[in-house]
């Protein structure tokens, strides 16, 4: 006997509020052109640097918002999934773009090295404290949303460390306000990258994970099949496929072998999508019942990897 249980759960919102996204694009595009155009005219390659970061966050939440619309779209006959995977697509896009955003800095601040400039504090400063300000009030605002979704994720540790890159550049303007050690600028600019690469990193795994179709994170492949297997009437568990379209919904196909008569294959699958759902929050899942073993006959068609 066969038969294939499908549990599904609408994806009720991602929910991020558009317009609270949009406000904190608005924010990050004003002190982006302010910084760089400070940056300009102080002579600070760390001013210059954020302004840079700042960017990067532009274009996490411009992409995001995109990300977010995009996966929005209802499944059809071509694309059975709807698009929701273009989240991850831009997650990884954007995270990448960090990265080269970073070398542009790095190359930056051996050319300052080798031919170093005055830096004007009474820019740099002000400036400086305004990008602080204005990224603080950007965390504030997607802090409830930021594991809603890895766009959201991404966006919000752009604006985090850009916010700790901010404060190093005050420091920064504070210390040679009074001393000039002007390499304290470009120490602060290699920080700033070497945070920007750093946080980038769990976004591009996570990312490469989902094209991958690897099991997520959170899921331990071994753990599921072992609590299926302890479910009375159940025989074997094959063919276990665990994977995830998005950074928020898995996916579970397998192929169960039961004990004949002991239940109906509806009570079965009923049971074992109860288990995952409760269990491991795997609500998407395509269950074979078979009373004998399918796949292991000779001459069998079924693919049971």
């Amino acid at each position: 006997m066969m038969e294939i249980g499908h549990a599904h759960d609408p994806h009720d919102g991602k929910g991020i509020s558009k317009r609270r996204l949009l406000l904190v694009i608005f924010f990050n595009v004003i002190i982006t052109i302010v910084e760089y155009i400070a940056g300009v005219l102080s002579g600070s390659l760390a001013l210059l640097s954020d302004a840079g970061h700042n960017l990067s966050d532009v274009l996490a939440l411009l992409l995001g918002y995109a990300g977010e619309k995009v996966s929005e779209w209802k499944p059809g006959a071509r694309f059975t999934f709807g698009l929701r995977r273009f989240e991850i697509l831009v997650a990884l896009v954007n995270a990448l773009a960090l990265v080269g955003i970073g070398g542009v800095i790095v190359r930056a601040a051996i050319v300052r090295f080798l031919h170093p400039v005055n830096i004007d504090t009474g820019i740099l400063i002000p400036v400086a404290l305004v990008g602080l300000f204005g990224n603080a009030f950007s965390i504030l605002v997607l802090h409830r949303d930021r594991e809603r979704s890895l766009n959201l994720k991404a966006a919000f540790l752009h604006l985090l460390f850009d916010t700790m890159s901010s404060v190093g550049v005050v420091l920064v303007g504070v210390v040679i306000l009074f001393k000039p050690w002007y390499w304290l600028d470009l120490g602060i600019s290699i920080g700033i990258v070497v945070m920007m690469v750093w946080s980038t990193w769990g976004v591009i795994s996570q990312s490469l994970r989902v094209f991958m179709q690897a099991a997520p994170d959170r899921i331990d492949p071994g753990r599921v099949r072992a609590a299926i297997l302890e479910l009375e009437g159940v025989n074997d568990v094959h063919g276990l496929h665990i994977w995830s379209v998005d950074s928020n919904e898995i996916f579970l196909s397998c192929h169960i072998r039961m004990n004949q008569g002991r239940m109906t294959t509806d009570a079965m699958i009923q049971i074992i999508n109860n288990l995952l759902a409760v269990e491991f929050d795997i609500r998407h899942t395509t269950i074979q019942i078979e009373e004998d073993d399918l796949c292991g006959k000779e001459g069998a068609t079924t693919r049971c990897p």
